[in-house]
């Protein structure tokens, strides 16, 4: 899906202000993501990008800095001298302490009157809160105004609520961008096109058609720097109750009436309001926990999750999450959607993988275990769709073997494709809603997620070992083969 460089006539000009400005995600994703912007003529004229933060730099020092350290992230192919001279230019840098309202009067002297603004809080969503409040009261916020709330958007129903009410009391529900990088990736954003452009998959694209489907983010690293945020939030608040529900909403939703970004997420809503809720028993019988002990990731030997710098000792944090869920509507009855991720995994792989029916009756001798068809959808590391069909062996007798029908997304297209953070920053710089989750979006995500993590308190089991390196926990590929399915790996 190119990206149009062909901006609005009217856009005003922008200054996109950063909190967290010379954080981690400013660092290797939204600055390369601008650069990558301005590059291909997606900004505005006249764009500006302040980045606030705690550090005491001035100017020059923040563009020593960003030279040093967001340049790498920044392919060699695209770095060309002049566009890039010309995006440090549009760089300013603000030190100030976010919770002090009195240092918002320098903020407000750098931002220039009668532009468009847009506040990407980068930062802990505790200060979500204090930021908006201070903005509004120095006179930053107005109708020309957007704020991007960077996941995760609070740590549970009652708090994601309360975020929500708190910037909503200065933001129109149409200036808020609540950000999950994976709806910009192409592939992703591929899933509509795939669903409601083609008549072919429309008629089969439901029960009983449909055995199963299957949902896998899996990572190699561990949790690196951030054990102090990772422990006290666990891989279902990391990965599932945001980018893997939003997947399973894509593949579940009915098709909109358009892609007006309501119509669309309405049709995303009403998934996560059909997701079936677990019961104690059901959270006990259908989900599993793992954490990772020591082991081997690609060939190297990395430690457990315990001895991470920052984990205490006894942590009962997850760091994997498998559970099988199911979709209480017509076109999804009885089929079983299965969640996978986990961290230090075998190997970095976000895949969809959608079961087909097995045909009635087989009149071919020597069926394959799991016969059936299926659609592979490949998100990461590289991304491509593999329609898996039987054809017939070569040579005598009429044995059956699995072939695919491949589609390589990056070899099918000529034209650039853009990073997930590039594409949604240049989506909130046009005012498109549709990649974004609504507030009532994100509220019915929390209520669905809630319950597991009271069962999982409640039930008070430490989360089973996995070694580094593997596909999780050995419960994970039961709670599949109890009921005929395996994870395809």
């Amino acid at each position: 899906m190119p990206i149009s460089n062909t901006l609005p006539a009217a856009a005003l000009p922008l200054d996109m202000i950063i909190f967290g400005g010379a954080g981690d995600l400013s660092v290797r994703k939204l600055l390369p993501a601008l650069y990558m912007a301005h590059l291909h003529g997606n900004l505005p004229p006249s764009t500006r990008i302040i980045a606030v933060g705690r550090h005491t730099y001035d100017r020059a020092g923040y563009i020593e800095f960003v030279q040093e350290r967001s340049q790498p992230f920044i392919e060699a192919k695209n770095l060309e001298p002049e566009a890039w001279q010309a995006f440090l230019g549009m760089l300013n840098y603000v030190a100030m302490d976010v919770n002090d309202a009195s240092s918002y009067a320098e903020l407000a002297r750098n931002s220039r009157p009668g532009v468009e603004r847009a506040f990407y809080l980068a930062t802990a969503p505790t200060l979500f809160t204090s930021i908006c409040d201070n903005l509004a009261a120095c006179g930053l916020v107005d109708s020309n105004s957007r704020v991007v709330l960077e996941k995760p958007l609070g740590h549970d129903l009652a708090s994601a609520r309360q975020i929500n009410l708190e910037v909503g009391r200065h933001f129109n529900e149409s200036q808020i961008y609540r950000i999950d990088h994976y709806l910009g990736k192409e592939t992703v954003q591929n899933l509509m096109v795939l669903r409601f452009g083609n008549g072919i998959l429309e008629p089969l694209w439901r029960a009983p058609n449909i055995r199963s489907v299957q949902i896998t983010v899996a990572e190699t690293v561990g949790v690196g720097s951030r054990a102090g945020f990772y422990d006290g939030t666990g891989a279902l608040r990391d990965m599932v109750q945001n980018h893997l529900l939003q997947l399973l909403c894509i593949i579940a939703m009915e098709p909109p009436v358009s892609l007006d970004p309501d119509a669309v997420r309405d049709e995303k809503l009403k998934v996560l309001r059909s997701l079936r809720r677990m019961s104690l028993g059901d959270i006990a019988r259908d989900t599993v926990r793992g954490q990772y002990v020591s082991g081997a990731v690609n060939g190297e030997a990395v430690k457990a999750y315990r001895d991470e710098p920052g984990v205490p000792a006894d942590s009962r944090t997850e760091t994997f999450v498998a559970l099988r869920t199911y979709v209480d509507a017509w076109r999804w009855a009885n089929v079983p959607f299965f969640l996978r991720t986990g961290k230090r995994m075998q190997k970095r792989l976000s895949e969809i993988v959608i079961e087909f029916a097995n045909p009635p009756f087989s009149i071919f001798p020597d069926t394959p275990r799991n016969a059936g068809n299926r659609l592979v959808i490949r998100l990461q590391p590289e991304e491509s769709i593999q329609l898996q069909l039987m054809a017939k062996q070569p040579g005598s007798g009429m044995t059956m073997l699995p072939v695919s029908l491949n589609l390589d997304l990056q070899s099918a297209f000529s034209q650039r494709r853009a990073e997930a953070y590039e594409r949604l920053l240049i989506d909130v710089v046009r005012g498109r809603l549709t990649h974004f989750m609504r507030r009532d979006e994100l509220e019915a995500a929390w209520a669905w997620a809630d319950p597991i993590l009271e069962g999982w308190e409640e039930l008070r089991e430490r989360p089973l070992q996995y070694t580094a390196g593997s596909w999780g926990p050995d419960a994970s590929a039961a709670l599949l083969a109890r009921e005929g399915f395996s994870w395809m790996e």
